[in-house]
């Protein structure tokens, strides 16, 4: 048995997902573990690896993901490509995340910077 796409297996075989919105060429849904209230994931209906598998998708995709983010005052648009990178799910998902002041939440590379040289 080969490991199903979880997305895929959303889109493909009604795999229980909670969707928010709905495109032509995507879908918005509630993640498993939603980082702030409002997290939302915008992915594909068509299987791309991650955003450079194919990239006209990708901008479609953005768009969706931007047209959710305007629905709040402030939000991370994130997408990974490759395991280097945070990407744990290999179907292109680009994450909206609304973001509050107070919210807590730190990103990866929050305080961080190149050292000099690099």
């Amino acid at each position: 048995m080969t490991n199903r796409c979880p997305f895929c297996a959303i889109l493909d075989d009604g795999a229980p997902a909670t969707i928010v919105d709905q495109w032509r060429e995507a879908i918005a849904i509630v993640p498993l573990n939603p980082v702030t209230p409002g997290h939302l994931l915008v992915i594909p209906r068509k299987h791309v690896d991650d955003a450079t598998t194919w990239p006209t998708l990708t901008g479609v995709v953005m768009k969706y993901a931007a047209e959710i983010a305007a629905r709040t005052p402030s939000a991370n648009i994130i997408t990974s490509i490759g395991a280097e990178a945070t990407q744990t799910v290999f179907h292109l998902h680009v994450h909206v995340v609304p973001r509050r002041a107070s919210d807590g939440l730190h990103l990866p590379w929050t305080g961080q910077q190149i050292a000099a040289g690099e």
